[in-house]
């Protein structure tokens, strides 16, 4: 079997599913390659996410990814959300197979562009090289 259960649970009965308004970050990142687009909008309570939903048009592999990232980061501060990445994310979801991978790659570009935002938005200093692929959502 190509998926695991983690990532047929979590594509069949997604998490976070939905629009938040007046979100505190929104990050939306595309792939035209393989045509999926995720968004997801991020809640901050002080230096913590204290509420975090998706909107993803892709196949299973993207919106899997897009669930288990953003119960990944529920709750989390800041610094934590950061330290997010594709890795963690694919394991999470006991592996995705190789061709799929991308996918965790824009979940967690879109966790970083909303937190990207949310720090623009508030006039936050932040390393830029922490956000080194937001500017080039899927052209890598």
């Amino acid at each position: 079997m190509l998926y695991s259960e983690k990532v047929m649970d979590h594509f069949r009965h997604p998490r976070n599913v939905g629009v938040l308004d007046q979100a505190d970050g929104v990050g939306e990142v595309g792939n035209a390659k393989c045509g999926d687009i995720m968004k997801i909008y991020l809640k901050i309570d002080g230096d913590t996410v204290s509420d975090v939903k998706f909107e993803t048009f892709g196949c299973g592999s993207a919106i899997a990814s897009s669930s288990m990232a953003t119960e990944m980061i529920k709750g989390k501060k800041l610094d934590q959300v950061m330290e997010l990445t594709n890795k963690a994310v694919v394991e999470a979801l006991d592996g995705l197979p190789a061709h799929k991978l991308h996918c965790s790659v824009l979940a967690e570009e879109a966790v970083k562009a909303a937190l990207k935002d949310y720090y623009d938005k508030n006039g936050i200093a932040y390393d830029p090289s922490q956000f080194p692929h937001i500017d080039c959502a899927g052209c890598h």
